[in-house]
């Protein structure tokens, strides 16, 4: 997994299965930064926008850990969450020291002080895996949760109730949501070979993908200046680019020599 500081796009920090490296080149050189990781095994990572030396990182079996100095040092912040098999993160935007945790066990802990302490909020939510979360940038309220075998469900409220969104999707294993940052009521869904599109905050989905159909897409990145402007990371098949908001897709991997792309 990658996260690029927002402030200085130069800086990336990657997880990996040796814990967390660091560029401050923009990638030519790498340094780790995993002092105070007892979990190596780095799923994921989430930078806090307005103070990006907050960083948290998400492992395998140690629940998560943050880091107040841009990855210098880590201290596991787990207090209250009974399940440590955290499948993703996601922070509120607008308000940073609130963040979100789903689990593999089907359930979503919400933390309001920067991942001191968290609190279970599943009420609704089906007892399936939550594989990911995203949220709404502009109304912070508004949280979804992909899940395995259960499709998209939906919080207007800050997590505090859950409710199941639409017959299309609603028996499917999602393993990615991207939510358009210009226009959040648009929402892409990704499953095993296929990626799925609402434009009404998931009341509806539409499959799409003309050119990419029957690839196994781990990731999705949206233009943050032309939203219909969409990057897929495939499994074996490179990096492929959407102009139309998903309608159709080309591959564009000139340069790129391994074509597992797992992360954008």
């Amino acid at each position: 997994c990658l996260a690029i500081d927002p402030l200085t796009p130069t800086t990336i920090y990657a997880g990996t299965r040796s814990g967390v490296f660091k560029s401050t080149n923009a990638g030519d050189s790498w340094t780790q930064v995993s002092t105070g990781l007892t979990d190596l095994l780095v799923a994921s990572l989430a930078i806090n926008p307005s103070t990006p030396n907050t960083i948290y990182a998400r492992t395998w079996a140690g629940g998560v850990f943050k880091s107040s100095n841009a990855g210098d040092s880590w201290t596991q912040v787990s207090a209250g969450l009974t399940a440590r098999d955290v499948q993703d993160l996601v922070i509120d935007p607008s308000t940073p020291d609130t963040i979100y945790a789903g689990t593999w066990y089907g359930e979503v802990f919400k933390s309001s002080n920067g991942g001191d302490s968290w609190t279970q909020v599943r009420t609704g939510l089906a007892d399936l895996p939550v594989a990911c979360l995203a949220m709404d940038s502009l109304t912070s309220t508004t949280v979804y949760a992909g899940t395995q075998y259960g499709g998209v469900f939906k919080s207007t409220n800050g997590g505090d109730s859950w409710t199941q969104l639409s017959t299309e999707i609603a028996d499917l294993s999602v393993d990615f949501l991207v939510i358009d940052p210009l226009t959040p009521t648009t929402i892409y869904a990704g499953t095993w070979s296929v990626v799925y599109k609402s434009n009404n905050g998931g009341d509806s989905w539409m499959e799409v993908g003309t050119g990419l159909t029957g690839r196994h897409v781990n990731s999705l990145a949206i233009d943050p200046l032309t939203s219909t402007i969409i990057y897929a990371a495939t499994r074996y098949a490179g990096i492929y680019k959407s102009t139309n908001g998903g309608d159709s897709w080309i591959q564009v991997n000139t340069g790129l020599t391994d074509l597992c792309v797992f992360s954008l």
